[in-house]
């Protein structure tokens, strides 16, 4: 069953309560990708990181293959976001030239190639309570979207959000919602 479709250029959001959840819907997101030949990249903090390859393992995913080869690249996301954040703020011109490197990376020279990415760089601002850094860095995901293609999946543990304002506009900056059982459903 697929869980988050074939669609590519998207941008979705799961909300979560737990992290094991969460890793299962991103790891069957990756699977689905690399299983089509369609490199996959994870920005997440190493616990994350971890559950994720913990449910690729599971699922039969070579994951030793697939990050020699440079299909699956695992990536810390506190690390990343310390390469275009100025003075608390996302940096578009840094944010846009690394991400651009590390899609270009993933898909050496490849024609038509659509990186899977999962994000966990905005849930990480919003924890630190940097709302603002968060929602900008959803707008600068967007905005690469225009030069780049691949299709992202952010997560945002459910705990750190007390108004449903908040959630309403993170569901604003995506164009698909991602439930519980992983299916897509976009965002009106």
């Amino acid at each position: 069953m697929p869980y988050l479709g074939s669609m590519d250029r998207y941008h979705a959001v799961r909300f979560y309560e737990n992290e094991k959840s969460l890793s299962h819907i991103v790891a069957e997101f990756l699977r689905e990708g690399l299983s089509a030949g369609k490199p996959g990249i994870v920005v997440a903090t190493p616990s994350q990181r971890a559950s994720i390859v913990r449910e690729l393992i599971a699922a039969c995913v070579d994951v030793v293959r697939l990050q020699r080869s440079g299909d699956l690249v695992l990536l810390d996301a506190e690390r990343m976001l310390s390469t275009f954040m100025t003075d608390g703020k996302p940096d578009a011109t840094a944010f846009r030239n690394r991400m651009t490197d590390v899609i270009k990376q993933a898909c050496r020279e490849r024609a038509n190639c659509t990186v899977r990415i999962y994000g966990q760089m905005v849930d990480v601002l919003w924890k630190h309570g940097e709302h603002d850094a968060a929602i900008r860095l959803e707008m600068l995901w967007n905005q690469l979207a225009n030069t780049q293609v691949f299709s992202l999946l952010c997560g945002y543990a459910m705990g750190h959000f007390y108004k449903d304002a908040s959630v309403d506009h993170i569901r604003g900056q995506h164009t698909h919602v991602i439930s519980a059982d992983g299916t897509a459903a976009a965002v009106a």
